[in-house]
């Protein structure tokens, strides 16, 4: 028999709207969670979804929006975020807010440390986060510094240190966009055992799969407005009716339809050996040999921590690792772009990770972020035309359909889908004959993400060589015409899509070359 919902509600927002200098971010939005249970809230990038857990946490505080908050049937008015966590309401960014030269037990008691006599209890305080580090099944020291541990620990961090404020709503923002399968996995379970232990929780998330695991229930916001629930007590969730409420209309394709024109080898690795920057004796690639021709999208798959993006960044203008050894070619000549400003000039780009610490600087306007990484092509005896800059950056905001008013809007006031496309554009300003994009929909609706895949789609159709790097297997799967897979640095399989499925392909990227032919 189906277990039937808690129905006590626990948190109400009703008629919230949210108005910043010519966008209404929130118009009329409401939204119901009922105690104990997860709430999911799904929608395009830009939709308003994180504005709204902005306004319940206290970061744009009351009088800054209209609308009623109710949590536990009361009326509550946040103005700053340390009222909403006073009163049980912690909310996880996507973006994780530890100190990495920090402990872990420092991050988890930071701005609430326990005192005796005015002086820090450390005593107390590693007994506390030894607690809580056990409670979401993280092992390491509470001694170890953030920076030592991997993000799919990190996050448990931040659910630790939630736990340690005595949270009773949790918010969390994209939770394992940046964590592998066994990592997302793992995280899960972890939403599932809180829910049973009476923790409420708010997962906001495009990964719909996720969503029809862990979720009791569903809100979908399109444009700034509530356009959807589902209860999952009531049946299970279709797929298919999320994403047409995100987008506004039935989306009967994940991956856009292709047939490539592919030409000759633009880019060729030869014998690629490069070690850890700081562990010299550790290989990140050893004898990597790969190709992509003109017209053709070539896929690396990898585990995370196999060396894809290693990989990827040593190639780049040697920007990551010691090189060692090793040859490249580009429309068949050797070159030696031993720096990133080289790399560029030679006909690369590189779509990194991790777009708001190497993708992007937040302080830039829209503009100024895509000429940034070739100025060159818009300066004239010297002097940089910013009119014709503008003109440029406006194409690519015309042809990606970034949301915004203009080029001269500030990067920061962005969604990350759309943060991401500026990345995209960026890189496609500086005319490369050879892209690297490495998870280049990372946090991303699955309406732009379609919309990416028919741009990368529309950059091999222009005679450019791509190599698109995904922990997402479908995805690999959806778009390339070849994939590489990569474990422990080395490259161990090369397959034509057509031939492959994730089965083969996770047989590839676990094991040496060594094993897989003995």
């Amino acid at each position: 028999m189906t277990a039937q919902p808690n129905e006590r509600v626990i948190l109400e927002m009703r008629h919230i709207t949210k108005v910043f200098p010519g966008v209404i971010a929130l118009d009329d939005v409401n939204l119901t969670v009922r105690a104990e249970e997860i709430h999911a809230i799904c929608g395009e990038n830009g939709a308003g979804k994180s504005t709204l857990m902005k306004v319940l946490s206290g970061v744009h505080p009351h009088g800054t929006y209209e609308g009623q908050i109710l949590f536990n049937g009361e009326e509550v008015t946040f103005s700053t975020i340390r009222e909403s966590e006073k009163a049980g309401i912690v909310i996880i960014h996507q973006e994780l807010a530890l100190i990495p030269l920090l402990s872990i037990a420092e991050n988890m008691f930071l701005g609430n440390e326990i005192r005796h006599n005015g002086v820090i209890d450390w005593h107390e305080t590693r007994k506390r986060a030894l607690r809580y580090m056990a409670e979401v099944g993280l092992d390491e020291s509470p001694d170890t510094l953030i920076k030592d541990i991997g993000v799919g620990q990190q996050q448990l961090v931040e659910i630790a240190k939630a736990l340690a404020k005595d949270v009773r709503l949790l918010i969390l923002d994209e939770p394992t966009s940046a964590l592998n399968a066994e990592e997302s996995d793992h995280l899960l379970e972890l939403m599932r055992k809180q829910r049973e232990r009476g923790v409420t929780m708010i997962m906001i998330s495009h990964k719909l799969d996720e969503i029809e695991a862990v979720s009791d229930s569903v809100t979908v916001i399109r444009d700034g407005r509530t356009v959807g629930y589902m209860d999952t007590h009531q049946g299970p969730i279709n797929q298919d009716e999320i994403i047409k409420l995100m987008v506004g209309r039935p989306l009967d394709r994940r991956f856009p339809d292709h047939t490539p024109h592919i030409g000759d080898v633009r880019l060729q690795i030869e014998d690629w050996w490069v070690r850890h920057p700081v562990n010299t004796e550790r290989w990140v690639c050893k004898g990597s040999t790969l190709n992509v021709r003109a017209g053709e999208i070539v896929g690396l798959a990898g585990l995370m921590g196999a060396g894809r993006t290693e990989l990827a960044r040593s190639v780049f203008g040697r920007s990551y690792g010691i090189f060692e050894s090793g040859r490249m070619l580009i429309n068949g000549h050797e070159t030696r772009a031993t720096s990133v400003p080289g790399a560029i000039d030679s006909g690369l780009a590189y779509l990194p990770e991790d777009r708001k610490t190497l993708g992007l600087n937040l302080f830039d306007e829209i503009y100024q972020s895509i000429i940034s990484a070739k100025p060159s092509k818009v300066t004239h005896a010297g002097v940089l035309d910013l009119n014709e800059g503008m003109q440029d950056a406006e194409k690519y905001r015309k042809d990606l359909r970034i949301k915004a008013s203009s080029v001269s809007v500030g990067v920061n006031t962005l969604s990350g889908g759309n943060q991401q496309k500026v990345v995209l554009a960026k890189w496609m300003f500086t005319d490369p004959d050879v892209l690297i994009l490495d998870e280049p929909t990372r946090g991303i609706d699955v309406g732009a993400k379609f919309e990416i895949y028919t741009f990368i789609q529309a950059l091999a159709d222009a005679g450019k060589a791509v190599i698109v790097i995904s922990s997402e297997l479908p995805e690999l799967l959806g778009i390339s015409d070849r994939i590489y897979t990569i474990f422990e640095g080395e490259v161990t399989g090369e397959v034509q899509t057509a031939d492959a499925d994730q089965e083969s392909l996770m047989r590839l990227m676990t094991s040496s070359t060594s094993r897989l032919s003995a």
